[in-house]
């Protein structure tokens, strides 16, 4: 007896497994798309030995609102590709610090008088000259935040209020970066590439909260990146035409003699 299939079988079948093709590459730039953008960033401070055009508050942040993430899923498990995404860009930031301290520590002509977090001063948080204390740090935030959801799994006001903070922070993570290239008047050594790569993955990570129907924290927190990674291009921009550089330095002749000859050739 023969057994008739219907036509209309073989082409949803075909577009079921191109829509399971498109979320796996997706759910892999989700996971993978967080840390490539810092690639470039990496390899321009270890070619030029200078890492004084970055912030390390980024870094900061970073870590804080992914630490915070992990925990959130404690209480209110998410999808894994954002749960993997967290984890790696973790160990992402502890190279980049640990590259930035090499870095300043060659840099350094005279060497500085050591600062760790065991010194307890406040005046040099997260400004330390050791690895090893940022890794302190970290660890303490980390098993003080696992206790506390520990202990509070179970309060949904709790919960929503850590999830809130770890998408807040993450999308303040480019401010520390703006701050550094206005104090600076320059956006010179921040790589450009990176900030372009921070905007294009914060535009498909938030449509990927919102198609994915992720918790709404997560797209405001995409929302608010993509406005910080364009008051970050606006700066290059900026300072790239000129405009709010800093004043020149004028130079004060210490020599009376070199006052003079100055003063007599403007005559």
């Amino acid at each position: 007896m023969d057994v008739n299939i219907p036509n209309n079988m073989e082409p949803a079948s075909t577009m079921e497994m191109l829509l399971s093709l498109i979320s796996g590459i997706a759910s892999l730039a989700m996971i993978f798309g967080g840390v490539v953008p810092y690639i470039p960033q990496y390899n321009e401070i270890r070619r030029s030995g200078n890492a004084e055009g970055f912030s390390l508050y980024v870094c900061l942040a970073l870590l804080s609102a992914n630490i915070l993430r992990i925990l959130f899923w404690f209480g209110k498990p998410f999808e894994s590709p954002l749960l993997i995404q967290s984890v790696l860009m973790n160990i992402a930031m502890m190279c980049m610090i640990k590259l930035c301290i090499q870095v300043k520590a060659k840099s350094d002509i005279i060497k500085k008088k050591d600062k760790t977090l065991r010194d307890f001063d406040k005046d040099y948080f997260w400004d330390w000259t050791d690895f090893q204390s940022y890794i302190e740090c970290t660890l303490c935030f980390s098993i003080a935040g696992g206790m506390l959801m520990y202990m509070f799994a179970n309060n949904i006001l709790f919960v929503e209020t850590v999830g809130f903070l770890a998408v807040f922070v993450e999308a303040c993570l480019g401010v520390p970066q703006f701050m550094k290239n206005y104090k600076n008047g320059s956006t010179r050594g921040m790589n450009l590439t990176m900030v372009l790569m921070w905007l294009c993955g914060d535009v498909f990570k938030t449509t990927y909260f919102v198609l994915r129907a992720a918790p709404v924290q997560f797209t405001i927190c995409g929302c608010l990146q993509i406005g910080v990674d364009l008051a970050i291009l606006s700066q290059v921009w900026v300072y790239s035409s000129g405009y709010g550089s800093p004043p020149p330095r004028v130079h004060v002749h210490s020599d009376p003699a070199c006052h003079i000859e100055s003063l007599n050739l403007n005559i």
